[in-house]
């Protein structure tokens, strides 16, 4: 008998774009592993275009938001999802009003959405990838960079050794919101990191580090190495061209075309201050471990049921 697949979902929603990531449970010992991705659709809602800078999510950006998860959730019926996790990073956390729309969006859809901080975000991230991406006697720096925060987790011989999470998003670089002291503050702790661990590598995560992997030259394809000098020779091209130029000559969709410039910035700056010579860029990201995490609480759940 063909057992009936098991579907899992993950929304997130984050400072530029709100993502329902659909993965099915494979039959042991298939050749794409545990999971296996069914959907992804990505809407980019850009929250944090009104949470950085009046400090509240407008009436109109809600409306839309409240108005994608009734849409998600139809979605999830229709691909007979079994468990799902819907969590809120950045712009939700910043925004006054971020509490009150999770209640709304519970009410009108019974989605409840967890407002997550930066901890719990790299948490969930690293947690459920850390035995395929970490070598052991190796420093690695996890660095997420998202619309409104990055979060930034150095891992040294398989353990998580610091988690910081600062307030300096691609949205919120455009919007002019990144606070001076932010960035010294990340300077400066990172400097302190490089002091105390050698030879650190950096391992990026995030919609606009794999997209600066696909456009940059003299890339490791196999090993997904992205060195520092492609990525600052991208960053160059793409940095005095207008959105539309960029959107033209680079393929890029409209909401990653501005994006992806503070985005190439930031990773660079973190890069500099460790002295690292590349970033690799695995796919994987917040819905990914929310899944992953999902299907670990079910699994062990079923066995604690055997």
């Amino acid at each position: 008998i063909r057992m009936k697949k098991v579907n899992y979902a993950a929304i997130d929603i984050g400072s530029n774009a709100v993502r329902l990531l659909i993965k099915s449970v494979n039959e042991e010992g298939s050749p794409e592993g545990l999971l296996s991705k069914v959907q992804l659709i990505r809407i980019p809602l850009r929250l944090g275009e009104d949470a950085f800078t009046t400090g509240e999510i407008s009436e109109e950006k809600a409306g839309k938001l409240i108005r994608l998860m009734k849409a998600y959730k139809q979605l999830m019926k229709i691909f007979e999802v079994s468990d799902y996790r819907a969590c809120a990073t950045s712009a939700m956390r910043d925004a006054r009003n971020g509490k009150a729309i999770t209640r709304r969006i519970e009410k009108k859809t019974g989605i409840r959405v967890e407002i997550i901080d930066g901890q719990e975000e790299a948490h969930i991230v690293y947690d459920n990838h850390i035995e395929q991406l970490f070598a052991s006697g190796q420093n690695y720096l996890y660095v997420d960079v998202g619309g409104g925060s990055t979060e930034i987790n150095l891992i040294c011989d398989a353990e998580l050794k610091s988690s910081r999470s600062y307030n300096i998003g691609t949205v919120r670089m455009l919007s002019g919101m990144v606070k001076n002291e932010e960035k010294e503050q990340m300077r400066s702790d990172l400097q302190a990191l490089a002091a105390e661990y050698s030879s650190i590598q950096i391992i990026g995560s995030g919609g606009n580090i794999n997209k600066l992997f696909r456009l940059a030259d003299k890339k490791d394809k196999k090993q997904s190495f992205l060195p520092v000098e492609s990525l600052q020779e991208i960053c160059e091209t793409l940095k005095p061209l207008s959105k539309e130029e960029r959107i033209k000559q680079f393929k890029l969709k409209p909401d990653r075309a501005d994006v992806i410039v503070p985005a190439a910035e930031i990773f660079l700056e973190v890069a500099k201050q460790v002295n690292a010579t590349g970033i690799t860029v695995p796919t994987i990201g917040l819905s990914d471990g929310i899944i992953d995490s999902l299907y670990t609480k079910n699994m062990r759940t079923e066995n604690d049921e055997r």
